[in-house]
């Protein structure tokens, strides 16, 4: 059973466990259907956060559940309550648990201490931030303890997902990128000097992770994350060219010269990059395709949601998440001689 189908990751991890052999249920608040799912697909609608219908779903058992919306102690100890009746789990957690030497992580960034300075690259024995109900983070770091102490009873695979791209984003990093050079905007302003690199994690890629994850139960955690760390500015070219547009790159030295000028959704002052070794040594992992081959299918969903669109409304949580991405008044501005 997959958890969260029609999402970003499930709709495509639903697709690679059934090339390989699986019977699949698959379960979202709306009980849809991708059309590219095959008819055997069984489909069915549940409320995440319902104790009841989760079992319901589950029935009799399943010999995987595969879990992509799972966020904090309760959904980890609702699996962990239906472990007599589930062979074992995959379940998506994010690299955001990770925190430096110096107790910094992705919910301390704007601190007077300032950005985390992780290990390049990130091992997954890094220590991680405390368990709680705060933040993001420390709601997925209290996810994998509780999976992880109740190991013995409920197998699970833990994957902590990097910058995650492909198509059925509500959030596509991309867009920023993709908007511009719709709206003929030819030069991009770089904070950092265009060579921040933030991970990134095809929906392809995790599904792979997934469907071997699926086939060699066992309690771990694993980064997923594609083979390669592009810079920003490897990013920005990389969809131009699928875009088949010539841009200028204005590269900053240091943070953002000024509010909404030159911070993109991939925009840190130090890498954050991650070791893929361990899910090559233990699954096998081999990456399906890497962050250039996969752009054209990502810009073309992204163009399909802007056609007739403005952003905020073809992505309400984009500016909730980043702000405004496309001030091109304030760029302009600090641009003029």
């Amino acid at each position: 059973m997959v958890i969260g189908a029609t999402g970003q990751i499930g709709r495509t991890a639903v697709g690679a466990l059934v090339r390989d052999g699986w019977e699949v249920t698959a379960a979202s608040r709306g009980g849809g259907r991708d059309e590219s799912w095959p008819e055997e697909v069984r489909s069915t609608s549940l409320d995440r956060d319902d104790d009841t219908a989760l079992a319901e779903v589950i029935g009799g058992g399943c010999d995987v559940v595969v879990d992509v919306v799972a966020y904090g102690a309760g959904h980890a100890r609702q699996l962990t309550g239906l472990a007599d009746r589930v062979g074992s789990a995959v379940v998506i957690s994010s690299l955001s648990v990770y925190e430096d030497d110096k107790g910094r992580g992705f919910d301390t960034q704007s601190a007077p201490d300032g950005f985390p300075e992780y290990p390049v690259p990130i091992p997954e024995s890094l220590r991680t931030v405390r368990p709680g109900d705060d933040t993001y983070s420390t709601r997925k770091a209290a996810l994998e303890r509780e999976l992880l102490f109740l190991g013995d009873r409920l197998p699970t695979t833990l994957l902590r997902a990097g910058a995650v791209h492909g198509p059925y984003s509500r959030t596509p990093r991309e867009l920023y990128v993709v908007k511009r050079n719709l709206d003929g905007r030819r030069r991009r302003i770089l904070a950092f000097g265009g060579a921040s690199r933030f991970h990134p994690a095809g929906v392809h890629n995790i599904a792979e992770l997934i469907r071997l994850a699926a086939a060699r139960p066992g309690s771990r955690v694993l980064n997923a994350c594609d083979p390669e760390a592009p810079t920003v500015a490897e990013i920005g070219a990389a969809i131009d060219a699928v875009m088949g547009v010539e841009t200028e790159s204005v590269l900053v030295d240091g943070p953002p010269p000024a509010p909404t000028v030159g911070d993109t959704p991939w925009s840190v002052p130090a890498p954050v990059v991650c070791d893929m070794s361990a899910a090559e040594r233990e699954l096998g992992y081999r990456a399906v395709v890497r962050y250039a081959e996969s752009l054209p299918e990502t810009v073309a969903s992204i163009k399909r949601q802007l056609a007739g669109r403005g952003w905020r409304k073809a992505y309400p949580r984009m500016f909730e998440v980043y702000g405004d991405l496309f001030d091109y008044a304030a760029e302009d501005a600090w641009s003029a001689p």
